[in-house]
């Protein structure tokens, strides 16, 4: 129980009813009085959504991408601007108003992080790559493509791309080796 003003107000949760001890003929609206909607979209206007999250968060991160890229200022909600260059960084920051659109911007997030955790580096590239492919996906979606086959081809893809990187890569294990790469 709290006081406020002289008076004895009870938690509002304690007032409520619980499901078990309401009768059935009013389950049903307790039901809908705490159900929330769900928007839904699909087709065109669902990519389309999800499209424009992952563009906006792969802009905010790839101007940070290579040796000349430039610095980000995130606002935090305590202390002064977070400055940095790390893709990573900046993708967890962005937070979408539309829902759709931070639900691809979230996809791109997952990307980011995966890679940050799996490699420790490259995580504008991963996030460049991602826009990149998910990008032409959806163009090609648009176009008639099925999207499972779409995915089966881009799998196909990345599995030459390792197997070529693995045949033609190779140990450097002095630091005149080192010194030669480029």
């Amino acid at each position: 129980m709290f006081r406020f003003a002289s008076q004895a107000v009870k938690p509002a949760v304690s007032r409520l009813p619980t499901a078990i001890s309401l009768p059935r003929t009013t389950t049903p609206i307790l039901t809908r009085l705490y159900s929330t909607h769900k928007e839904l979209k699909f087709g065109v206007e669902g990519r389309a959504a999800l499209l424009k999250g992952v563009d906006i968060l792969a802009k905010a991160v790839a101007v940070t991408l290579g040796p000349k890229g430039r610095h980000v200022l995130i606002e935090q909600s305590y202390g002064s601007p977070k400055i940095t260059k790390d893709g990573v960084t900046v993708a967890k920051s962005i937070v979408l108003q539309d829902r759709f659109e931070n639900l691809g911007a979230r996809l791109v997030q997952d990307v980011a992080n995966k890679t940050n955790e799996v490699a420790g580096d490259g995580t504008t590239t991963a996030t460049v790559l991602a826009r990149a492919i998910f990008t032409e996906g959806v163009k090609n979606v648009a176009a008639g493509c099925n999207p499972m086959d779409l995915r089966r081809g881009v799998q196909l893809a990345v599995d030459a791309v390792v197997k070529f990187l693995k045949e033609n890569s190779r140990v450097i294990t002095t630091t005149h080796e080192v010194a030669q790469v480029n």
